[in-house]
């Protein structure tokens, strides 16, 4: 009886545990600007691996995050600043629980050539 509770609870984690590592929904890799309680001025980057992430902030400071264990969906967990993050579900605006919001740098079209 014991061995049997013992399987269901440790099935019921590896389920949790396995859904939240894939509960992540977009990729956000991507250089991000800085628009609200910025403290530098460089542009920000977020590397994605999987559901790992690497950060390099506007300030220059990086740090390794992953989904939030409470809402893997749509939060990520920043250790090195001990807080949690939003993310937008296009994965344009982060915004940390500090106040600080990125929102993604897209390119530049290019210019459009008319002919004459």
């Amino acid at each position: 009886m014991a061995n049997r509770k013992l399987s269901l609870i440790a099935g019921a984690v590896a389920a949790i545990v396995a859904s939240g590592a894939s509960a992540q929904s977009i990729n956000l890799t991507g250089v991000y600007r800085c628009i609200q309680m910025c403290r530098g001025d460089l542009p920000a980057y977020v590397t994605q691996n999987g559901p790992e992430l690497n950060l390099l902030t506007e300030a220059g400071l990086p740090s390794r995050a992953w989904p939030d264990w409470y809402s893997p969906a749509n939060r990520i967990w920043v250790d090195a600043f001990d807080q949690s993050a939003v993310y937008s579900p296009d994965g344009m605006l982060i915004q940390f629980d500090n106040g600080t919001i990125w929102q993604r740098d897209l390119p530049a079209a290019p210019p459009v050539r008319r002919r004459r």
